[in-house]
């Protein structure tokens, strides 16, 4: 199952990958981060449909989305300049804290 949690995870990354050339892709008006896009995208989407064979859709969404969004976050800070206010590392604290309940304590994540 580890193996399992580790293909979302590199899904997650994938999908940060791609969100972040998206950025950079100004719109689709810059050829290489527009194929970053579009390749890290269908990788993310090939390893979620991987990982979706053991654990929930729901969970796997959850874990995918919450950790997306910590990330993209991140990246946008560090890559972007892009700040954030108090209320914002706030609300993403309780989505990693959410998803972290989920996967310690919920019994329809698979463990």
């Amino acid at each position: 199952m580890t193996n399992t949690y580790l293909i979302l995870f590199l899904a997650v990354v994938a999908e940060t990958i791609g969100t972040s050339a998206l950025q950079a892709s100004q719109q689709f008006t810059r050829l290489w981060p527009t194929v970053t896009v579009v390749v890290a995208y269908g990788l993310a989407f090939f390893l979620l449909g991987w990982a979706l064979k053991a654990i929930p859709v729901g969970i796997a969404y959850a874990i995918w989305s919450g950790l997306g969004i910590v990330m993209i976050a991140l990246i946008g800070f560090l890559v972007f300049g892009q700040r954030l206010d108090a209320p914002a590392v706030l609300g993403l604290a309780m989505i990693l804290a959410g998803i972290l309940v989920i996967h310690l304590f919920s019994n329809t994540a698979t463990h």
